[in-house]
């Protein structure tokens, strides 16, 4: 793949997962009273539903800042782990968190080569 043509699929992706997760932050600042009441049927209180979506700001700001990107990456994806651990344990479906888990771990591969390197065990 030609670096121009990988920085552009990667800021394609990042940017992607920036408005996936901006969005489901916002949403918990300013979203329905539906979307509040089925978190509290989680056993979620409103004030950790706010705690949660700051948490995501602060997640994928890290994941969009070059220098700190390794570590929001890695919030993200412990972050969305968390979230696939909540579905599954009171029978939501997971799909969701997992594509979006998985479309962090790829822009993982395309930013970072070094973890690809890594975990293929390519040298």
């Amino acid at each position: 793949m030609k670096p121009k043509t990988k920085k552009i699929i990667d800021r394609v992706l990042t940017g992607l997962i920036a408005v996936i997760f901006i969005g489901s932050a916002f949403m918990k600042f300013f979203g329905s009273d539906e979307a509040l009441k089925t978190a509290i049927n989680l056993g979620i209180t409103p004030s950790t539903y706010i705690a949660i979506g700051i948490t995501e700001i602060i997640c994928v700001i890290l994941f969009i800042i070059p220098r700190t990107a390794i570590l929001g990456t890695l919030l993200l994806i412990a972050y969305m782990g968390g979230a696939i651990a909540t579905h599954l344990s009171h029978s939501i479906s997971f799909v969701e968190p997992v594509i979006i888990s998985a479309l962090v771990w790829m822009v993982a591969f395309i930013r970072f080569p070094e973890l690809s390197q890594r975990i293929l065990g390519k040298v």
